[in-house]
């Protein structure tokens, strides 16, 4: 009577008729309580889901233990040695502070006021403005140049690329003194060239004059091969089968470069914009042992002012009105410059 019954019907409703009759005991109605759970589970539809789904809840799920164990010490180090120090800039910033003891003497925005009335902090933003213009007009390009000779795997060419980034190696500080025993009128390069060519010696790092310019020499031999290193990667990773197809259509060199070679750099190029403008903004290690933002703070820049007027004047509260006004074109630089030219990167 069972067979019949599941036999002629769907098996689930057969078996549910069966077991509301009261035709068997309460074993076999068990029994067969399980194996309509067991149909019903088998007959329901599987809900598949797709390999990108699965393969991001794994890495969701993968990801958790590795965020749980290293997110929290970064998060703390972070917040100790940067959210916390900027909170304390800003702070420092509204008060006239010498830095010993607590700060009472509450001034608002008077240093801001007398930050933006100071001709040494204008020069210094002249200064950083001058970097980056030539940071971008004249070493970048110099860096692409000597890329687009050094890109190619010749004879020599790891010897040439060693010397033109050996300057990007050298610490900034050694750097400074470097250049500054070049440029000395007494005993430098600068003053044996004079001699010998029977010049009158150059003073150029007294000179208020000459002393910027001559800075701005050094900054663009300091990092221009690490530009350099940038367009090179980035040349040798271009597909080499577009530049020949460039030449078979009777492209010349400069055509090849204009319409071919620099599209395809465009986000080195762009990388490299930025690293040039936020190493401007920031350049301080270099100028301190090369002319100490003299002479009559000529080559002063945001930095060195700080340090010169705020640290070493025992003017905490200046000095960290500097570094406020330094981190806010910073971070709207570098925001702005991501969101506008870096957006597809």
């Amino acid at each position: 009577m069972l067979s019949s019954r599941i036999n002629s019907d769907h098996p689930v409703p057969a078996v549910r008729r069966a077991c509301a009759a009261g035709s068997f005991s309460w074993t076999v109605k068990v029994a067969i309580f399980m194996t309509n759970f067991s149909l019903a589970t088998a007959l329901q539809p599987k809900v598949r889901t797709s390999p990108n789904v699965r393969r991001k809840r794994a890495v969701v799920h993968g990801r958790w233990p590795v965020l749980l164990i290293f997110l929290p010490p970064a998060l703390l180090l972070f917040s100790i040695f940067v959210i916390l120090p900027m909170g304390e800039a800003a702070w420092y910033s509204l008060y006239k502070w010498s830095g010993y003891g607590i700060p009472t003497e509450f001034v608002g925005l008077r240093n801001f006021q007398v930050l933006f009335k100071n001709d040494a902090f204008l020069t210094a933003l002249k200064n950083n403005a001058l970097i980056i213009v030539v940071s971008i007009l004249l070493q970048i390009p110099l860096a692409i140049w000597l890329a687009t000779m050094l890109a190619n795997k010749i004879a020599g060419v790891v010897l040439f690329r060693l010397i033109f980034f050996l300057p990007y190696v050298l610490a900034e500080v050694a750097a400074g003194l470097i250049w500054r025993f070049v440029y000395d009128g007494d005993y430098g390069l600068f003053a044996s060239i004079a001699g010998l060519l029977g010049m009158e010696t150059p003073y150029v790092l007294a000179d208020k004059d000459l002393a910027m310019y001559a800075v701005l020499a050094v900054i663009v031999w300091k990092y221009f091969g690490f530009h350099m290193m940038l367009f090179i990667a980035g040349l040798q990773s271009l597909d080499k089968s577009i530049l020949e197809a460039a030449e078979i259509d009777g492209a010349t060199g400069w055509q090849k470069f204009r319409y071919v070679t620099l599209p395809l750099l465009a986000s080195t190029l762009r990388l490299s914009v930025f690293f040039a403008v936020v190493g401007s903004l920031q350049l301080f290690d270099m100028i301190m042992p090369l002319t100490g933002g003299g002479p009559f703070n000529a080559t002063q820049t945001m930095v060195t002012f700080l340090f010169n007027f705020g640290v070493a004047r025992m003017q905490v509260g200046l000095g960290s009105a500097v570094g406020v006004v330094l981190f806010v074109i910073c971070v709207t630089l570098a925001f702005g410059y991501k969101r506008i030219f870096m957006r597809n990167d």
